[in-house]
């Protein structure tokens, strides 16, 4: 049987091990409880690197006897969420991944230093084609249910090959079970009045994906 160690009956579980970046954490408050934001570089087997961004409670840390610094190693466990932002009269799609534990090395396999693992819904239309190179790609938006908090993320994917095209046949609605890596992607986006601005999006690079009967079966075998 595949390892199905993230899978279990949670709609969204991810793992990350990575070195926190050179940069400000922003410190916040909510419901009486500290939390920082700050962004943590994670290798790649290509030895290139995503910079992702991580919210991490005051209290985790203090239970873990860590102290959040520029350059230290974390190995965490969590959820990859979305939240909207207003700026400027739009609405925009803030995602980072939610930390829920803090792990030492040993007890997390390096060659899953970035994985993550959803059940959701397609919630737009899948956006599919091929490139000038001929790869198959296929753009999805998926809508994460986040139990007991009556509401959901909606987490950009990307797909490849085969998973693609099939992929891009799905309608909305379907619910589909998917698992892939969070990667950074840095681009240039052009303003009405001609300044370049240089942006970060953050999306899932996804490597397997299932339909529902599927995802319901390797539940029924988790609980076994």
């Amino acid at each position: 049987m595949e390892n199905t160690t993230l899978i279990g009956l949670s709609n969204n579980k991810g793992q990350l091990i990575g070195k926190v970046a050179p940069e400000t954490t922003l410190e916040f408050e909510s419901n009486g409880e500290k939390f920082y934001e700050f962004k943590l570089i994670v290798s790649r087997l290509s030895e290139t690197v995503d910079t992702l961004p991580v919210t991490i409670s005051q209290n985790l840390l203090q239970s873990s006897n860590i102290e959040l610094k520029p350059g230290i190693k974390l190995a965490l466990k969590g959820e990859f969420r979305s939240r909207n932002k207003q700026e400027d009269g739009k609405s925009h799609l803030i995602l980072n991944f939610f930390a829920k534990d803090i792990l030492s090395e040993k007890d997390l396999d390096e060659h899953d230093c970035n994985k993550i693992c959803l059940t959701g819904y397609i919630c737009k239309t899948p956006i599919y084609r091929v490139t000038p190179f001929e790869r198959q790609i296929c753009d999805i938006l998926l809508a994460v249910n986040r139990p007991n908090y009556n509401k959901s993320d909606y987490l950009p994917c990307i797909v490849w090959g085969r998973n693609a095209k099939f992929m891009g046949a799905m309608p909305v609605g379907t619910k589909v079970y998917v698992e892939g890596r969070i990667q950074s992607r840095n681009y240039v986006k052009q303003n009405q009045d001609g300044e370049s601005l240089n942006k970060t999006a953050y999306e899932i690079s996804v490597y397997k994906c299932k339909l529902e009967s599927e995802v319901e079966n390797l539940s029924h075998e988790e609980e076994a």
